[in-house]
């Protein structure tokens, strides 16, 4: 067989590889409103920058009849390419294949992306959608689960990892997206869960929907599993170019910088935004825009504990990343959700190069029974703990409240904050001034001829002495009060003379933090 001959036998061979499951399953899957595996990584990607490798792989099975079974490309596709210019590695499942079964060489073409990804050092995307593992192939598909696994753990902190779950997505399978950085999902396409209905139905006599047990909503909502919420999977793919434009390629590179735009100070008015009643709520969200450029601001977790907002936004240029207290849910208390949702953002910022904003608004730490035994002492603690462990720029902004232990979590200088600022309204102490006072007043105002106004008389008397910001100046832990109109221009400066910031850490293997 000459050269030309066999040129015509590899144009045949790719020809049926790239059809998948062929076209009928395609016709299925696009019954249900999903695009193909391929036609997933070709939208995501930029035009012509998708390189394959690994088409023809074959699956390994033997048994059950598995050897007289061609399963192209083993039922995922895997590559290389650029968004928006960016070098990315990538694999999608296909569902059309075998329902997107894992075996062993579908998770062996897994794993030679991501060593690709980690070795290469740029961000890796997987495209999830299958029935789970290929149980003709036994103990080799929970082999190759593990495998990936092992290799999402290495790859931590070091490459981004995104997951994507555009189909179902059960049992093992569910802890590699659990070991990303950051998870997508789509309405009504995504499903994730450990066991299905029908399990549940069997072993504990429940009947529940596999939307209601574990689609996308559920788990941006309820679990805090996923990160972002999309409507359709176009949506999804602008979500993800658009995060891919805000983070590094890796742990040892700073995020691509942007020119530099003001902030829509017409429709975001830094100095109109806070209500000068100090109950009132506001959303924090809007103070955020005040300060980024073009008042852009890609929220992480929207729809999840809402009491606490984090995302990226950029200040002259440089990728930032938010926390936030928001008054408009729990007044921005710290609890057990939010406080995951918080320390896990934050240790993503550290890994990655990205300064954090802090901006603090919140009575503390939310009480009652329930928080107590959900563990908020451990979940809490776990804020501590990230922004202690943290070493890039961190400045802290204290607009409002900052009562007792949510004033020392919120990147106070005894967390070893770089700059503290706070706003004249800002009320620092270990608790709120009714409180203080009906402790510290408690016999008095039982005495008192009018208990009610002497409580109000005490109340004032402790917002004088403490319901400011000025106390906390004079120890030297806020660095500067300024007015809301001077935050912008003082936190660009801040981060442009931490750009060099070195933390000298004691040498150890790795901390133990409040899992």
């Amino acid at each position: 067989m000459g050269l030309k001959e066999k040129s015509t036998d590899l144009r045949k061979r790719m020809r049926n590889a790239l059809k998948g499951g062929g076209d009928k399953a395609i016709q299925k899957q696009k019954a249900i409103g999903k695009l193909t595996a391929r036609e997933r990584i070709l939208a995501l990607l930029d035009k012509d920058t998708f390189h394959e490798y690994d088409l023809f792989v074959e699956h390994a099975g033997k048994d059950f009849d598995m050897d007289k079974k061609y399963l192209p490309g083993d039922g995922v596709i895997t590559g290389t390419g650029t968004i928006s210019g960016h070098p990315v590695c990538i694999y999608a499942q296909d569902f059309t294949v075998a329902g997107g079964s894992l075996g062993w060489m579908h998770a062996k073409k897994i794993t030679k992306i991501m060593d690709h990804a980690l070795k290469l050092k740029v961000p890796l995307i997987g495209i999830n959608d299958s029935g789970g593992a290929r149980i003709q192939e036994g103990v080799n598909s929970l082999a190759g689960y593990g495998e990936i696994f092992y290799r999402n753990t290495l790859a931590s902190g070091v490459i981004p990892q995104i997951s994507v779950i555009l189909g179902p997505c059960a049992g093992g399978a569910v802890y590699s997206p659990a070991l990303t950085d950051f998870v997508f999902v789509v309405e009504n396409i995504s499903k994730m869960f450990i066991t299905g209905p029908e399990v549940i139905k069997t072993v504990l006599g429940e009947e529940i929907t596999m939307e209601a047990l574990g689609g996308a909503r559920v788990h941006c909502e309820t679990t805090g599993n996923a990160h972002f919420f999309a409507k359709s999977e176009e949506e999804c793919f602008t979500q993800i170019k658009e995060l891919v434009s805000y983070i590094p390629w890796n742990n040892t590179r700073k995020a691509a910088k942007y020119p530099p735009k003001r902030p829509k100070t017409r429709k975001y008015n830094i100095d109109n935004i806070i209500p000068s009643d100090p109950r009132e709520p506001y959303d924090v969200r809007d103070v955020i825009r005040s300060l980024t450029d073009d008042s852009n601001f890609m929220e992480v977790q929207e729809l999840f504990a809402q009491n606490m907002v984090i995302g990226f936004g950029r200040m002259e240029g440089e990728t930032v990343g938010f926390v936030a207290n928001q008054p408009l849910v729990l007044a921005g208390v710290l609890d057990v959700d939010s406080s995951d949702k918080a320390a896990r953002f934050i240790r993503y910022c550290d890994s990655f190069n990205i300064p954090l904003v802090t901006l603090v608004d919140l009575p503390g730490y939310l009480p009652g029974v329930d928080q107590e035994h959900a563990g908020v002492i451990r979940h809490g603690a776990k804020v501590l703990y990230a922004y202690s462990e943290a070493t890039v720029p961190k400045i802290t902004l204290i607009m409002r409240k900052a009562y007792g232990g949510g004033y020392i979590a919120m990147c106070s200088h005894h967390l070893r904050a770089d700059f503290v600022f706070a706003w004249p309204t800002a009320e620092i102490a270990v608790m709120g001034p009714e409180g203080a006072a009906n402790i510290i007043f408690r016999k008095e105002i039982m005495a008192a001829k009018n208990p009610d106004e002497y409580r109000r008389q005490k109340v004032e008397e402790y917002k004088e002495k403490f319901a400011n910001p000025y106390v906390a100046a004079a120890y030297g832990y806020i660095d500067a009060v300024i007015e809301p109109s001077e935050t912008r221009k003082m936190m660009i400066r801040a981060l442009a003379i931490s750009q060099e910031k070195e933390v000298y850490l004691p040498k150890k293997k790795h901390g133990i933090p409040p899992f």
